[in-house]
């Protein structure tokens, strides 16, 4: 008789192992603050860097990710001093002075507080040569832009007069007023450009005043930079004459006397300047603003006709920007 023996065999004793999923780590908010000379809604320096504060926090997730303090009319040094130093006394991780007026302050506030990154402009000194490590600099190549609108301008001009009213002769407001001129006299060598400073960023009757003698003069097509030329603007519009726009699109100004305006950008420059001090580089970086970079623009007024020949013209001055074959500040190379 065939038995079948069943033998038992014991398991071997298997050992389990329990990890706990971590959970995860929220990053941090990351915490900008800006400290301005005029308003949010200034249509020109102020509103362009705000703006692209306001379109890197909605690409990095909106609030809850991108914290944004600020501190607009500041154009008392003093109080603008005080603002720097407190927001980075906050703990705030990139404090930004945008004005170029701010920055001998800066380089005394930068050095108490090495855990905050800074940056200013326009300007491309990051203080390096004086030992400070946590400044960044920035600078719009407003002469590029200038130069365009200067083309634009004097090909649409009927008589041959241009009208430039400046706040003061310095920073990216000097760039832009001598790229405009030289961007006229190579499109029409027999214009006249005349050229005012008014010695002030605010002063809103001062740049109305400018426009009026500039028109008084002759001319037809006016332009300007600073947070004041709301004055001249309204000149233009009462007078008849065009404007051209600088710092932001000043269209909704005038819709029927904006021709064109050239437009900052500051998504790039503020997008770097985030990624370099989360990595734990918190200065040294000097950035600029040109058409091949895409942080300047002209956006052109689709309410005001512009003709054909003018705006060929300028887009060929933006190539030969971007190509190398123009010099915003002396024209075409040899």
């Amino acid at each position: 008789m065939e038995v079948t023996r069943v033998v038992e065999v014991e398991a071997a004793p298997v050992e389990v192992v329990v990890t706990a999923t971590p959970a995860p780590v929220e990053e941090e908010i990351f915490r900008v603050a800006i400290v301005m000379p005029s308003s949010i809604t200034d249509m020109a320096f102020s509103q362009s860097m705000y703006e692209g504060l306001l379109k890197v926090q909605a690409e990095m997730g909106g609030p809850e990710k991108m914290e944004i303090a600020y501190s607009e009319g500041m154009f008392k040094v003093p109080d603008a001093a005080a603002a720097i130093r407190d927001y980075a006394s906050q703990g705030y991780n990139l404090v930004i002075a945008h004005g170029s007026q701010y920055g001998t302050s800066l380089a005394q506030i930068a050095p108490d507080f090495p855990e905050t990154a800074f940056a200013w402009g326009t300007s491309l000194d990051t203080f390096q040569a004086q030992g400070i490590t946590n400044v960044f600099a920035y600078q719009a190549e407003a002469q590029e832009g200038g130069y365009v609108l200067g083309t634009l301008a004097a090909n649409m001009s009927a008589s041959g007069v241009l009208g430039v009213s400046g706040p003061v002769e310095a920073g990216d407001a000097k760039l832009f007023v001598d790229g405009f001129k030289t961007g006229a006299m190579i499109a029409k060598p027999e214009a006249k450009v005349n050229i005012s400073y008014t010695g002030s960023f605010s002063d809103v009757s001062l740049m109305a005043a400018a426009a009026e003698t500039h028109i008084a003069a002759g001319a037809d097509m006016l332009t300007g930079s600073s947070q004041s030329v709301v004055g001249a603007i309204g000149v233009a519009k009462e007078k008849g004459a065009k404007w051209f726009g600088a710092q932001w699109d000043q269209t909704n100004l005038a819709p029927d006397t904006v021709a064109a305006s050239m437009v900052y950008d500051w998504t790039g420059v503020i997008k770097d300047m985030i990624t370099s001090v989360k990595a734990g580089v918190m200065g040294g970086k000097a950035y600029t603003l040109t058409f091949k970079n895409k942080g300047l623009v002209i956006a052109y007024n689709p309410g005001v006709e512009i003709p054909a020949d003018a705006k060929t013209a300028a887009e060929a001055a933006i190539q030969g920007i971007m190509d190398g074959t123009i010099a915003p500040l002396s024209g075409p190379k040899q």
